[in-house]
């Protein structure tokens, strides 16, 4: 919990309206101040928008904000649902510098990581079971084939539904060299060449290796490596598990992001090139984790360990974004934990999600696939206009890279 009389998690939508709306009075923290801003240097979102996914932010006031609020929280529609409202909010900081302090810092973000919580409480109901009915409705009898059918109690645990056994076979699981998909993605994107300030994009920053694993003492080991995003569509299976076999030798699933305040408001206003060379990421909090595997390379004789490192990181993203390990990989671990190919590591509760896996120097160079493996799906159009949406094909066009 957040400590503070005014920054305790509300207890209600109506609790968490009421105090955003006390804080707009009052310009708690600077959140009126920093509001204004966001909304008066909006900019416009590009024509070819949809308009199910269209939000106008420009000079609105705070009852449209809370309006916005209440009807994200309504859930109206189902597996859509909470994408196109993460997309409509994220107008508001769309190439908008003001935008992007309001939303990732001091109480902008308080508001966000509370409403965020509501969500968590909701979708731990028992009244969410509704929601369920139109996800397995909108999946479909074939894609619902995949999982075990249980009277889930809530929505969340139908979000981390299981998978029949037999429906993910692992490939070439006494094979070293091979190495699986960590969970059902997309790969998003590739970066080669780790140095120690090489941007990573994460959610709407650039992090480094060192930040992405919270300087971990392992985090040398991927500098001159490869780093690969493996991003979760909402309505996928939301487990995710072990790339390559070995032992997991460190772990942490408590990465809340970094958070030292706001640096001074009016000071960022005045400059003439708003937001130059402030630092982005140190504002940005979401809840990520790490499991560093040591694994044996095949060839051996070239390694003077004969053995190597592979990093797993998941990244909660957006709504109710949680990073949950099983019990056997949460840290701080006080021996190494065996692992196998493709076992369970953890799972995401409700929310936008990614794996980013970390290789060392000369240990990843490309995807390779073998001829007859699955490279993708030819989709129904309406789940394409629903899902892969911006990132999921290229950089995002609201979301640009900021530098570290």
């Amino acid at each position: 919990m957040m400590q503070g009389d005014d920054e305790w998690y509300s207890e209600s939508l109506e609790g968490f309206l009421k105090k955003i709306r006390r804080w707009y009075e009052t310009d708690h923290e600077g959140f009126k101040t920093m509001y204004d801003a966001a909304v008066k240097n909006v900019v416009p979102f590009p024509e070819d928008t949809p308009p199910e996914v269209r939000c106008d932010w420009k000079n609105k006031d705070i009852q449209f904000l809370c309006d916005f609020f209440k009807q994200w929280y309504d859930w109206q529609s189902g597996v859509n649902n909470g994408l196109d409202y993460i997309e409509k909010f994220s107008w508001l900081n769309y190439e908008n510098d003001y935008g992007m302090v309001f939303v990732t810092s001091g109480p902008g973000y308080k508001m966000t990581a509370d409403f965020t919580n509501l969500q968590g409480i909701q979708m731990d109901s028992p009244e969410s079971k509704e929601l369920i009915k139109k996800w397995v409705e909108e999946l479909g009898p074939k894609r619902m084939a995949d999982y075990k059918i249980e009277d889930w109690p809530n929505f969340n645990e139908f979000f981390v539904r299981e998978l029949k056994e037999g429906k993910r076979p692992i490939d070439a699981k006494d094979d070293n060299s091979v190495v699986v998909a960590p969970a059902d993605c997309v790969i998003n994107m590739i970066v080669d060449e780790l140095t120690e300030t090489t941007p990573i994009p994460v959610k709407t920053v650039t992090m480094n290796v060192r930040q992405l694993l919270d300087n971990s003492q392992y985090a040398d080991s991927f500098i001159g490596g490869t780093a690969v995003s493996c991003i979760l569509m909402p309505d996928s299976y939301h487990w995710y598990h072990a790339p390559v076999a070995g032992e997991v030798v460190e772990a942490r699933d408590d990465i809340g992001g970094v958070y030292y305040g706001m640096r001074d408001f009016p000071e960022l206003l005045n400059k003439g090139n708003v937001g130059y060379g402030y630092d982005y990421a140190m504002f940005d909090h979401f809840r990520r984790g790490y499991t560093i595997i040591k694994t044996t390379y095949p060839d051996a004789d070239r390694h003077s360990q004969g053995v190597g490192y592979v990093g797993v990181v998941p990244v909660g993203l957006n709504s109710i974004a949680s990073v949950n390990f099983l019990p056997k990989f949460k840290g701080p671990l006080k021996q190494p934990i065996p692992v196998e190919k493709g076992e369970k590591i953890g799972n995401f509760k409700y929310g936008g999600s990614l794996n980013i896996l970390l290789f060392e120097k000369d240990r990843f160079p490309a995807l390779q696939l073998l001829q007859g493996q699955r490279i993708g799906v030819l989709e129904q159009p309406k789940r394409t206009a629903g899902l892969f949406t911006g990132s999921y094909h290229t950089q995002s066009r609201r979301r640009r890279p900021l530098a570290p």
